[in-house]
């Protein structure tokens, strides 16, 4: 049996391997809540505060990549020699 946030993990990469947005659909999660055996394995849980773990680590996710995407960019503009005036 998977933990929870396992199951949340899943699910935000997964929704955004299909769709590429960072802003999670309820919808969707919901069918994902319970196509993936989440709500068999924790019947208790509520899918509002599944759809907040999973927007959380979509966000974070999201944070980490735009923070790569900048430090690779400053990479290449260090490489990048202006040109010699003449």
């Amino acid at each position: 049996m998977l933990k929870l946030t396992e199951y949340a993990e899943m699910a935000a990469a997964e929704y955004v391997e299909e769709t590429g947005s960072f802003d999670l659909d309820a919808r969707w999660l919901a069918e994902s809540f319970q196509d993936s055996g989440a709500q068999d394995d924790f019947p208790r849980q509520d899918v509002v505060a599944f759809f907040d773990m999973a927007q959380k680590i979509l966000t974070k996710n999201a944070e980490r990549s735009g923070k790569q995407a900048h430090m690779q960019l400053e990479k290449i503009i260090r490489f990048v020699k202006p040109p010699r005036k003449t």
